[in-house]
Protein backbone atom coordinates (compact mmCIF):
# COMPACT_ATOMS: atom_id res chain seq x y z
CA UNK A 1 0.00 0.00 0.00
CA UNK A 2 1.34 3.42 -0.91
CA UNK A 3 1.76 5.60 2.16
CA UNK A 4 2.17 9.34 2.09
CA UNK A 5 5.29 8.99 4.25
CA UNK A 6 6.93 6.73 1.61
CA UNK A 7 6.97 9.40 -1.09
CA UNK A 8 9.40 12.29 -1.45
CA UNK A 9 6.69 14.78 -2.37
CA UNK A 10 3.18 15.27 -3.69
CA UNK A 11 1.96 13.27 -6.70
CA UNK A 12 2.63 14.22 -10.30
CA UNK A 13 -0.81 14.04 -11.90
CA UNK A 14 -0.74 12.69 -15.45
CA UNK A 15 -4.50 12.74 -15.98
CA UNK A 16 -7.71 13.18 -14.03
CA UNK A 17 -11.31 12.91 -15.14
CA UNK A 18 -14.58 11.00 -15.14
CA UNK A 19 -14.30 7.58 -16.73
CA UNK A 20 -17.38 6.34 -18.57
CA UNK A 21 -17.41 2.61 -19.30
CA UNK A 22 -19.71 -0.32 -19.96
CA UNK A 23 -21.30 1.19 -23.07
CA UNK A 24 -19.58 -0.57 -25.97
CA UNK A 25 -17.95 -3.37 -23.99
CA UNK A 26 -18.77 -5.16 -20.75
CA UNK A 27 -15.14 -6.02 -19.94
CA UNK A 28 -11.95 -3.95 -19.74
CA UNK A 29 -8.51 -5.44 -18.99
CA UNK A 30 -5.49 -3.12 -18.82
CA UNK A 31 -2.55 -1.86 -16.79
CA UNK A 32 -0.65 1.41 -16.45
CA UNK A 33 3.05 0.51 -16.52
CA UNK A 34 4.34 3.67 -14.82
CA UNK A 35 1.34 5.26 -13.08
CA UNK A 36 -0.76 4.72 -9.98
CA UNK A 37 -4.56 4.58 -10.38
CA UNK A 38 -6.92 6.16 -7.86
CA UNK A 39 -10.63 5.51 -8.54
CA UNK A 40 -13.83 6.45 -6.72
CA UNK A 41 -16.78 4.41 -7.99
CA UNK A 42 -20.42 5.31 -8.50
CA UNK A 43 -21.61 1.89 -9.71
CA UNK A 44 -21.65 -1.83 -9.01
CA UNK A 45 -19.28 -4.12 -10.91
CA UNK A 46 -16.78 -6.95 -10.52
CA UNK A 47 -13.17 -5.81 -10.30
CA UNK A 48 -9.96 -7.86 -10.27
CA UNK A 49 -6.47 -6.72 -9.27
CA UNK A 50 -3.85 -9.17 -10.55
CA UNK A 51 -6.52 -11.88 -10.59
CA UNK A 52 -7.96 -11.17 -7.12
CA UNK A 53 -11.64 -10.27 -7.41
CA UNK A 54 -13.51 -7.57 -5.52
CA UNK A 55 -17.12 -6.41 -5.62
CA UNK A 56 -17.42 -2.71 -6.45
CA UNK A 57 -20.40 -0.68 -5.30
CA UNK A 58 -21.11 3.06 -5.09
CA UNK A 59 -18.69 4.52 -2.56
CA UNK A 60 -15.87 2.02 -3.13
CA UNK A 61 -12.40 3.49 -3.56
CA UNK A 62 -9.40 1.74 -5.09
CA UNK A 63 -5.69 2.58 -5.24
CA UNK A 64 -3.66 0.41 -7.60
CA UNK A 65 0.16 0.47 -8.02
CA UNK A 66 1.91 0.86 -11.38
CA UNK A 67 2.34 -2.24 -13.49
CA UNK A 68 -0.72 -3.98 -12.02
CA UNK A 69 -3.21 -5.68 -14.32
CA UNK A 70 -6.82 -4.78 -13.58
CA UNK A 71 -10.04 -6.20 -15.00
CA UNK A 72 -13.50 -4.63 -14.87
CA UNK A 73 -16.74 -6.47 -15.59
CA UNK A 74 -19.44 -3.85 -15.94
CA UNK A 75 -23.21 -4.15 -15.52
CA UNK A 76 -24.26 -1.35 -17.81
CA UNK A 77 -23.12 2.27 -18.09
CA UNK A 78 -20.54 2.88 -15.36
CA UNK A 79 -18.92 6.16 -14.27
CA UNK A 80 -16.07 6.72 -11.84
CA UNK A 81 -13.74 9.53 -10.87
CA UNK A 82 -10.14 8.67 -11.66
CA UNK A 83 -6.64 10.06 -11.26
CA UNK A 84 -3.52 8.60 -12.89
CA UNK A 85 -0.35 9.81 -11.19
CA UNK A 86 3.30 9.16 -10.40
CA UNK A 87 4.96 9.46 -7.00
CA UNK A 88 8.37 11.18 -6.72
CA UNK A 89 11.04 9.10 -5.05
CA UNK A 90 9.48 5.74 -5.96
CA UNK A 91 11.56 4.25 -8.75
CA UNK A 92 10.36 0.67 -8.20
CA UNK A 93 6.98 0.60 -10.01
CA UNK A 94 5.91 -2.81 -8.71
CA UNK A 95 6.43 -2.00 -5.01
CA UNK A 96 3.20 -1.46 -3.11
CA UNK A 97 -0.10 -3.28 -2.58
CA UNK A 98 -3.47 -2.37 -4.01
CA UNK A 99 -6.21 -1.13 -1.72
CA UNK A 100 -9.91 -1.67 -2.43
CA UNK A 101 -12.41 -0.66 0.23
CA UNK A 102 -15.46 1.29 1.28
CA UNK A 103 -14.84 5.02 1.61
CA UNK A 104 -17.36 5.11 4.44
CA UNK A 105 -17.64 8.44 6.22
CA UNK A 106 -14.75 9.79 4.12
CA UNK A 107 -16.82 9.52 0.92
CA UNK A 108 -18.09 13.16 0.75
CA UNK A 109 -14.60 14.57 1.35
CA UNK A 110 -12.97 12.17 -1.11
CA UNK A 111 -15.53 12.98 -3.79
CA UNK A 112 -15.03 16.73 -3.39
CA UNK A 113 -11.22 16.39 -3.44
CA UNK A 114 -11.28 14.30 -6.62
CA UNK A 115 -13.81 16.57 -8.31
CA UNK A 116 -11.52 19.49 -7.46
CA UNK A 117 -8.56 17.56 -8.89
CA UNK A 118 -10.45 16.86 -12.11
CA UNK A 119 -11.63 20.46 -12.53
CA UNK A 120 -8.21 21.97 -11.79
CA UNK A 121 -6.10 19.58 -13.86
CA UNK A 122 -6.28 21.36 -17.27
CA UNK A 123 -5.41 24.84 -15.99
CA UNK A 124 -3.83 24.43 -12.55
CA UNK A 125 -1.82 21.20 -12.24
CA UNK A 126 -0.43 22.25 -8.86
CA UNK A 127 -3.89 22.65 -7.39
CA UNK A 128 -4.92 19.32 -8.90
CA UNK A 129 -1.88 17.65 -7.32
CA UNK A 130 -2.68 19.21 -3.95
CA UNK A 131 -6.22 17.81 -4.05
CA UNK A 132 -4.93 14.35 -4.99
CA UNK A 133 -2.31 14.54 -2.21
CA UNK A 134 -5.07 15.26 0.32
CA UNK A 135 -7.19 12.43 -1.10
CA UNK A 136 -4.26 10.01 -0.76
CA UNK A 137 -3.96 10.86 2.93
CA UNK A 138 -7.62 9.95 3.32
CA UNK A 139 -7.16 6.66 1.47
CA UNK A 140 -4.09 5.90 3.57
CA UNK A 141 -6.20 6.41 6.71
CA UNK A 142 -8.84 4.01 5.34
CA UNK A 143 -6.20 1.37 4.64
CA UNK A 144 -4.74 1.75 8.14
CA UNK A 145 -8.19 1.44 9.72
CA UNK A 146 -8.89 -1.78 7.78
CA UNK A 147 -5.44 -3.34 8.11
CA UNK A 148 -6.24 -5.42 11.18
CA UNK A 149 -9.36 -6.85 9.58
CA UNK A 150 -7.65 -7.65 6.30
CA UNK A 151 -4.90 -9.65 8.03
CA UNK A 152 -7.02 -11.38 10.65
CA UNK A 153 -7.43 -14.71 8.87
CA UNK A 154 -5.42 -14.81 5.64
CA UNK A 155 -5.39 -18.61 5.66
CA UNK A 156 -9.14 -19.16 5.63
CA UNK A 157 -11.18 -17.89 2.67
CA UNK A 158 -14.54 -18.16 4.48
CA UNK A 159 -13.39 -16.05 7.42
CA UNK A 160 -11.61 -13.60 5.12
CA UNK A 161 -14.79 -13.17 3.04
CA UNK A 162 -16.95 -12.61 6.14
CA UNK A 163 -14.43 -10.16 7.61
CA UNK A 164 -14.45 -8.18 4.36
CA UNK A 165 -18.26 -8.19 4.34
CA UNK A 166 -18.30 -6.91 7.93
CA UNK A 167 -15.86 -4.12 7.11
CA UNK A 168 -17.83 -3.08 4.03
CA UNK A 169 -21.19 -3.09 5.87
CA UNK A 170 -20.20 -1.99 9.36
CA UNK A 171 -22.80 0.79 9.32
CA UNK A 172 -25.60 -1.67 8.50
CA UNK A 173 -27.36 -4.33 10.62
CA UNK A 174 -25.21 -7.47 10.62
CA UNK A 175 -26.75 -10.85 11.43
CA UNK A 176 -24.55 -13.90 11.91
CA UNK A 177 -27.00 -16.22 10.14
CA UNK A 178 -27.04 -13.94 7.08
CA UNK A 179 -23.24 -13.68 7.04
CA UNK A 180 -23.04 -17.48 7.17
CA UNK A 181 -25.53 -17.80 4.33
CA UNK A 182 -23.55 -15.37 2.15
CA UNK A 183 -20.33 -17.28 2.91
CA UNK A 184 -21.99 -20.60 2.06
CA UNK A 185 -21.56 -22.22 5.48
CA UNK A 186 -23.81 -22.96 8.44
CA UNK A 187 -24.14 -20.72 11.47
CA UNK A 188 -22.24 -23.27 13.57
CA UNK A 189 -19.48 -23.65 10.99
CA UNK A 190 -18.93 -19.91 10.83
CA UNK A 191 -18.87 -19.68 14.63
CA UNK A 192 -16.28 -22.48 14.80
CA UNK A 193 -14.10 -20.95 12.07
CA UNK A 194 -14.14 -17.54 13.77
CA UNK A 195 -13.10 -19.06 17.08
CA UNK A 196 -10.32 -20.98 15.32
CA UNK A 197 -8.91 -18.19 13.16
CA UNK A 198 -9.88 -14.98 14.93
CA UNK A 199 -10.17 -16.04 18.55
CA UNK A 200 -13.51 -14.32 19.01
CA UNK A 201 -17.17 -14.78 18.25
CA UNK A 202 -18.62 -13.16 15.14
CA UNK A 203 -20.74 -10.88 17.32
CA UNK A 204 -17.74 -9.99 19.47
CA UNK A 205 -15.63 -9.23 16.41
CA UNK A 206 -18.32 -6.96 14.94
CA UNK A 207 -18.62 -5.11 18.25
CA UNK A 208 -14.86 -4.62 18.55
CA UNK A 209 -14.54 -3.34 14.98
CA UNK A 210 -17.43 -0.92 15.49
CA UNK A 211 -15.84 0.44 18.63
CA UNK A 212 -12.40 0.73 16.99
CA UNK A 213 -13.88 2.72 14.11
CA UNK A 214 -15.95 4.83 16.50
CA UNK A 215 -12.88 5.72 18.56
CA UNK A 216 -10.99 6.65 15.40
CA UNK A 217 -13.79 8.93 14.20
CA UNK A 218 -14.30 10.50 17.61
CA UNK A 219 -10.64 11.43 17.90
CA UNK A 220 -9.69 12.07 14.27
CA UNK A 221 -12.76 13.78 12.84
CA UNK A 222 -15.23 16.54 13.61
CA UNK A 223 -18.23 14.40 12.68
CA UNK A 224 -21.07 14.70 15.16
CA UNK A 225 -21.55 11.91 17.68
CA UNK A 226 -24.89 11.19 15.99
CA UNK A 227 -23.19 10.75 12.61
CA UNK A 228 -20.45 8.56 14.09
CA UNK A 229 -22.97 6.35 15.86
CA UNK A 230 -24.79 5.82 12.57
CA UNK A 231 -21.53 5.25 10.68
CA UNK A 232 -20.63 2.32 12.93
CA UNK A 233 -24.06 0.71 12.92
CA UNK A 234 -25.29 1.84 16.36
CA UNK A 235 -27.66 4.70 15.46
CA UNK A 236 -29.40 4.69 18.86
CA UNK A 237 -27.43 7.27 20.85
CA UNK A 238 -28.20 5.71 24.21
CA UNK A 239 -26.97 2.33 22.98
CA UNK A 240 -23.88 3.98 21.45
CA UNK A 241 -23.11 5.75 24.73
CA UNK A 242 -23.40 2.47 26.63
CA UNK A 243 -21.21 0.67 24.08
CA UNK A 244 -18.47 3.31 24.44
CA UNK A 245 -18.57 3.14 28.22
CA UNK A 246 -18.46 -0.65 28.11
CA UNK A 247 -15.54 -0.72 25.65
CA UNK A 248 -13.50 2.28 26.81
CA UNK A 249 -14.87 3.26 30.22
CA UNK A 250 -15.86 6.73 29.00
CA UNK A 251 -18.64 8.53 27.15
CA UNK A 252 -18.28 9.51 23.48
CA UNK A 253 -17.86 13.14 24.51
CA UNK A 254 -15.06 12.29 26.97
CA UNK A 255 -13.35 10.14 24.36
CA UNK A 256 -13.48 12.99 21.88
CA UNK A 257 -11.83 15.29 24.40
CA UNK A 258 -9.15 12.69 25.07
CA UNK A 259 -10.07 12.06 28.69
Amino acid sequence: MLTTESAAGPPLVANAGVGVHGINTAVDVFRLPDLWQLHLYGYSAAFAVDGRWHELRPGTVSLVPPGTTVEFRYRGRSEHLYVHFAMPGRRDPLVGNAFVGDAGSALPVLRELLLDAVAAFPTSPSRSAAAVWAALWRVSDLADADADALTTAPGNPVVAAVVRRIEERLAEPLVVAELARIAGVSHNQLTRLFHEHVGDTVVGYIASRRMARALHLLRASTLSVTAIAAAVGIPDLQAFNKACRRAFGASPRALRLGR
